[in-house]
């Protein structure tokens, strides 16, 4: 039986993959993919983005070999990036509550 970690890495892959397949390369999201991506998966993240052009400016900062796509390694990369920011709000209310969140 896998463990908690090893389910989450499965969903990661699992998540990125269902949207990359739905067209162009199976390994990589475009843009409209990682929109959708975004939209579905990551709604809470993006409704507090006030910027209409946030999904292009996200897109563009991690497309590290800009080729206009986001590759698994590039998308790991924003979901290591939110979970340290979520990670750090869970601190900063540990410390002003002086209980779990």
């Amino acid at each position: 039986m896998p463990s908690e970690l090893e389910t989450a890495m499965q969903s990661l892959i699992t998540v990125f993959h269902r949207y990359a397949s739905k067209e162009g390369s199976s390994d990589t999201l475009s843009r409209k993919e990682f929109q959708e991506l975004l939209r579905n998966e990551l709604s809470g993240f993006l409704q507090a983005q006030k910027d209409p052009a946030a999904v292009d400016k996200i897109m563009k900062d991690l497309d590290t070999n800009s080729d206009n796509q986001v590759d698994f390694e590039e998308f790991v990369a924003l979901v290591a990036g939110l979970s340290v920011a979520c990670q750090q709000c869970y601190q900063m209310c540990v410390k002003k509550t002086g209980k779990k969140c």
